[in-house]
């Protein structure tokens, strides 16, 4: 059993479970290996989910991906937290492939986290891995720390938005990006 394992035991005979109970003889392995899923951001670096994808291109009109889901869970309870994800960057000789953008999300979202700092660390990682102009991030989540418990609002939503270069101090630019995407949520 490895420590993670042997934690998750731990946890079911503090909760009062009996840990032999048959629905939850390998509860402790799945715990610990889903656990390490959710949190493989930690072992996942920029460079290796980029993988060179960075092309070069003489565009340089905004370009948007957006409803890029996630799911993530919250520093405070470890409790998840799932919403969407929208980028937009104004390229300055290279773009990102495509699916890159998924990517980078998840590296952030598979982490202990606050939405806020996961805004930043989207933003800035795009703006670092395309040498863009500027780049906006907004994020939409449900928090099950604020459904499940606490004040228990079920219909909550909690919006983050991050802009940096052009985006963050050309108000048309950022206006273009928020037109664009108000367009489908």
């Amino acid at each position: 059993m490895s420590k993670l394992e042997d934690l998750y035991q731990q946890v079911l005979i503090e909760l009062g479970e009996d840990e032999n109970r048959e629905g939850l003889l390998d509860t402790p392995k799945r715990a610990a290996k889903a656990m390490q899923f959710l949190t493989s951001g930690y072992t996942t670096s920029l460079e290796e989910v980029v993988n060179g994808a960075v092309f070069s291109s003489d565009n340089d009109e905004m370009v948007v991906v957006q409803g890029i889901e996630f799911y993530s869970l919250c520093e405070h309870h470890v409790l998840p937290f799932i919403g969407r994800c929208h980028i937009g960057y104004l390229p300055d000789g290279k773009v990102l492939g495509l699916s890159k953008f998924a990517r980078i999300v998840d590296v952030f979202a598979r982490r202990l986290q606050i939405q806020e700092n996961m805004t930043k660390q989207i933003a800035e990682a795009v703006q670092e891995v395309t040498g863009c102009r500027g780049v906006g991030v907004i994020m939409e989540a449900q928090h099950m720390c604020m459904m499940m418990r606490g004040v228990q609002k079920q219909n909550s939503m909690m919006r983050t938005s991050v802009m940096l270069g052009t985006f963050r101090e050309n108000q048309a630019t950022r206006q273009e990006f928020m037109r664009l995407v108000e367009m489908k949520t």
